[in-house]
């Protein structure tokens, strides 16, 4: 009964090596297959032959430009590939050996090969990071030769990368996913490139640093402005006002030698006079306004966030995981709550002596080391970068540091 096994590898040159050795351990051509991502344009497919030209190595033709079915693609979420193969011909179906668009979705394909679907997806995603994929379909007593053989080339663990792309918040593959480019393919590969003697790799820890500054803007005012209106008042006054009067009345009496006597000409004169209101109008100052500008200062916490890169060294003979820091912030602010809680000082002011005693806790430096033997080292670090603090600071450092390891 034929069964058929897969391998993933960092990129086409070491695939080609895979299936080189492959052929001369007797499986045949058309057993095999290979799907390689060519986003970086390594590869050059001629539409009129199985003939394949690589600018990664000569031997590229002669090895997989005999297998099965050789065509360049474009894959929906992976970008553009060349594959070779009876998987190849599946994923190809509706493509010619000339360079083409798949219109479905690679791992729809890789299920009708008898991939279950959570790997699929997985295989799908590793192609669209810049890996290639081998496949035998052989007959099941060849199969652990045929592993044997592929595994040597320092496959990729699939189940551990996919465990990594998931704690950054991978889902699973989408067939609309944004295809690498050649800039992020590389940048992917270097996170797992291995070192042969004599070489070396380096590692930025990039850190963020919160600085708080200050600049003066505008926050509103008042404008004052001064104008005249005219308001109608009234007033009440009492005016005098005198009339002549002239009253005439008959009479029938003898005159009197008086009357006689008056018997002459005379005038008498009468004016009248009234008096009439006089309006005068005086300015008095009733209310003063001032305008000035009182100035005061205040305290303002700003709250944020850094960020770092944390570099986790794994030795390869027994590994060790550390959960990053933040899940252990529920301890950390525990013990500080019972051991600083009254002192007036926030955690935050605790919290990067938390953070170092994590820091001296995963240091593989350190990993057989006890409290007593390390203390005198820490400490020596811890002063350099925060002089006269130590005492303060020691049982945080120490609790992060018992709470991380364990111990």
């Amino acid at each position: 009964m034929a069964k058929t096994t897969m391998a993933l590898y960092e990129d086409a040159k070491t695939a080609q090596d895979v299936v080189q050795e492959l052929v001369d351990a007797g499986f045949s051509r058309d057993q095999i297959s290979m799907i390689a991502n060519n986003a970086e344009g390594h590869y050059t497919v001629n539409a009129d032959a199985d003939d394949v030209t690589a600018d990664e190595g000569a031997g590229f033709g002669a090895v997989v430009g005999g297998l099965l079915g050789l065509a360049t693609a474009l894959i929906p979420g992976i970008g553009p590939v060349v594959a070779a193969g009876p998987l190849a011909a599946l994923v190809m179906t509706g493509v010619g050996a000339t360079a083409g668009a798949v219109t479905g979705g690679i791992t729809a394909s890789l299920v009708d090969f008898g991939v279950p679907e959570d790997e699929a997806s997985s295989y799908a995603e590793a192609l669209r990071r810049g890996s290639t994929l081998v496949s035998v379909t052989t007959e099941e007593e060849n199969i652990p030769r045929a592993e044997e053989i592929m595994n040597r080339h320092q496959a990729i663990d699939l189940d551990e990368r996919t465990n990594m792309w998931r704690e950054s918040g991978w889902q699973g593959h989408e067939v609309d996913a944004m295809p690498y480019t050649a800039d992020e393919i590389h940048q992917e590969r270097e996170q797992y490139r291995t070192l042969d003697a004599g070489q070396e790799a380096k590692f930025d820890i990039v850190e963020e640093q919160l600085q708080v500054g200050k600049r003066e803007v505008e926050k509103g005012g008042v404008r004052v402005r001064s104008y005249v209106t005219e308001t109608p008042v009234q007033e009440q006054v009492t005016l005098r006002q005198e009339h002549v009067r002239v009253d005439r009345h008959p009479v029938d009496r003898p005159a009197t030698s008086a009357d006689i006597n008056s018997f002459q000409e005379g005038v008498i004169e009468m004016t009248e006079h009234a008096e009439e209101a006089v309006v005068s109008k005086q300015a008095h100052v009733v209310e003063e306004v001032v305008v000035g500008k009182e100035v005061n200062q205040r305290t303002e916490t700003v709250s944020d966030t850094v960020r770092r890169t944390d570099v986790e060294v794994e030795n390869m003979g027994t590994t060790t995981r550390y959960q990053p820091f933040e899940s252990y912030d529920q301890q950390f602010r525990k013990h500080y709550t019972s051991n600083y809680g009254s002192s007036g000082d926030s955690y935050e002011t605790f919290s990067p002596a938390y953070r170092y005693g994590y820091s001296l806790a995963t240091n593989d430096q350190y990993r057989d080391y006890d409290w007593t033997r390390l203390e005198s080292q820490a400490r020596q670090t811890w002063e350099t970068d925060h002089p006269n603090t130590w005492e303060r600071f020691k049982d945080a450092i120490r609790d992060a540091w018992y709470t991380v390891t364990g111990r």
